[in-house]
């Protein structure tokens, strides 16, 4: 298999790119020691209590009698089996391997309501930001300051890639794992962290690609909201029904997943389960749940790849919603998916918009995605390439420290915010399409800005 620059542009994209993140990773960003050393003290202190704890309950005392001196608490295997096969707790169809064994996986654990699981599961979470991120990071630092490195050269969407450690890879979805290690990075004396990234930066490359007026529309159009409408789909509810939340387990539990291949029945899992995660309501309060259940809609169904889904199931709602997605909503871009696969097929290579061809044999998922994955991030790499041109040129105190696929981290000089604002949403929004005419949707930037002595934790949004 084969990756590489075929035109001019695309080398030296990658070229320029390479020089550009090379300044990035000598700027370094700093880190709060003292911070960083009380959130192990305190991670490690709530580890103890948590397991003191754990070892008095009945789950604990039942594990050490049926394993005895081979009792292992980090084992998943045996706490599968103390739960599901000693302590009669039911355990799914779906929820085992193919041989039938229960699984005993995060995901599966999560589901149940048992306090010495969920405390557990949290010790887990716990273990690894102490040790992966926590101390990952303090092994890392340099006389205060933190050298992650930047690659170009190791995945295959042409995306980059970050190790020692991996900047890219810092927790924010789960709150309170994203403030254990995100308010140890810090500004420098004076000055701001600064995260601009590319709003929707995939949905706008996969417009360009396959050009489905459907799409276009929503993306031209700032009245319209494609995950608010599917979300209206998928829980059968009324635009002023859907909330913050509703939508946003609509966007990661159905519209992206079915952009990159996913499908029905593990969809119907996902977005079933956000209804209790979420705690997803109408704006009366009434659970989603019952709000189904008034629908018709009372369970999910066995989500089963080899059953079909049964009438009145969350399942077989959900596959009707995906069908109308692909051959109603957006059926130009499911014509495209399927026209750019069987050229595939017959080249055995495809070339992306910014001039990378990639050559031999990958799944139908990759082929469909990679195309879009890459220029999305070249977008970025473009844009961050003229951005820390910019910052040097004109011997600005600022400079770029960190980059995560769509979005531009900053140490900003609080003199230069404003300045550095206004280039980088000029560079990102309107240079970029001059420069590249296979853009024909509108592109968007969002900015998050740190208080003056604040974390990376602590910003909040700004207009640009």
């Amino acid at each position: 298999m084969k990756c590489r620059p075929t035109t001019k542009d695309a080398y030296q994209l990658l070229h320029d790119g390479c020089m550009a993140l090379a300044d990035v990773e000598s700027h370094g960003i700093k880190i709060d020691l003292v911070q960083l050393e009380r959130n192990i003290y305190t991670t490690s202190k709530r580890i103890e209590k948590l397991t003191a704890r754990n070892t008095k309950s009945d789950v604990c005392k039942t594990w050490k009698k049926v394993f005895g001196r081979s009792t292992n608490f980090g084992s998943r295997t045996q706490l599968g089996e103390v739960l599901f096969s000693h302590m009669g707790y039911e355990c799914k169809d779906e929820d085992r391997t193919k041989t039938g064994r229960p699984k005993a996986d995060e995901e599966t654990l999560s589901k149940l309501d048992i306090p010495f699981v969920q405390q557990y599961l949290k010790v887990e979470r716990l273990k690894k930001a102490r040790a992966t991120y926590l101390r990952g990071i303090q092994k890392a630092t340099m006389d205060g300051f933190l050298h992650p490195v930047f690659s170009l050269h190791l995945v295959r969407t042409y995306r980059s890639s970050s190790e020692a450690p991996n900047f890219q890879n810092i927790p924010i979805r789960i709150p309170w794992l994203g403030k254990l290690i995100r308010t140890c990075f810090i500004a420098r004396p004076h000055h701001q962290l600064v995260e601009i990234d590319y709003s929707g930066i995939e949905v706008c490359v996969s417009a360009c690609m396959h050009k489905d007026p459907r799409m276009i529309e929503y993306i031209k159009d700032p009245t319209k909201d494609m995950h608010r409408d599917m979300a209206g789909e998928c829980y059968i509810l009324r635009t002023k029904q859907v909330s913050k939340d509703s939508r946003f387990s609509a966007k990661n539990g159905f519209v992206f997943p079915e952009f990159y291949g996913d499908w029905f029945n593990r969809c119907a899992r996902s977005l079933w389960d956000n209804i209790t995660n979420l705690h997803l309501t109408l704006p009366d309060g009434t659970s989603l749940r019952e709000h189904l259940k008034n629908k018709g809609i009372n369970r999910l169904g066995p989500c089963d790849p080899k059953e079909k889904p049964r009438p009145g199931t969350f399942e077989k709602h959900i596959q009707e919603v995906e069908n109308r997605f692909w051959n109603e909503r957006f059926r130009v871009y499911n014509q495209w998916k399927q026209d750019w696969f069987r050229e595939y097929q017959r080249t055995g290579r495809f070339t992306m918009a910014t001039g990378f061809t990639v050559e031999g044999w990958y799944g139908k998922n990759d082929v469909i995605n990679y195309p879009i994955q890459g220029p999305a991030f070249h977008c970025l790499l473009w844009s961050l390439i003229r951005l820390n041109n910019w910052l040097k040129k004109k011997r600005m105190r600022s400079r770029i420290v960190g980059q995560i696929h769509d979005s531009i981290v900053a140490d900003v000089h609080k003199n230069e915010l404003e300045d550095y604002l206004h280039m980088a949403n000029k560079i990102m929004t309107q240079r970029l399409p001059k420069a590249w005419p296979w853009i024909i949707v509108p592109l968007e930037v969002e900015a998050d800005v740190s208080p003056v002595g604040g974390s990376w934790y602590d910003k909040k949004e700004m207009k640009i």
